[in-house]
């Protein structure tokens, strides 16, 4: 059972800067693909951005491509979300994901039936 730990949302102002960390621990494959999704009060949740653990490469919403950057860290097993030029429209709750069986086909992530998810982190924007 792999568990995430989020940390770093707070409340920014817009045009601010923050960046998500999520701690993973208890996994024993490494060809997991590491995700950041997030949830709106009121709407569906939504992916913002994806990596692939081996590989390190970046997948993202039209949304943010521009604005937010994922990365991980092997040796501390974590991943980040780099976020820059914050908009009040990315307000939400940040949720990180894990997922051994996700399917990387171009620029596209399908995430499985087995992700693993983080409790989530709160990031407010205000305008």
């Amino acid at each position: 059972q792999v568990l995430l730990v989020e940390s770093g949302g707070g409340l920014v102002q817009a045009g601010d800067s923050l960046r998500l960390s999520c701690a993973a621990s208890g996994w024993t494959f490494s060809n997991y693909v590491m995700g950041w999704f997030r949830q709106a009060p009121g709407k569906e949740r939504e992916f913002v951005a994806a990596i692939t653990w081996n590989g390190g490469n970046p997948f993202y919403a039209d949304s943010v491509k521009g604005r937010f950057t994922i990365s991980r860290d092997k040796a501390k097993n974590t991943v980040y979300l780099q976020m820059n030029s914050l908009k009040p429209e990315d307000t939400a709750v940040y949720s990180c994901a894990a997922d051994s069986r996700a399917d990387v086909s171009g620029e596209t992530v399908t995430w499985s039936e087995y992700v693993s998810w983080g409790q989530g982190t709160q990031v407010t924007v205000s305008s």
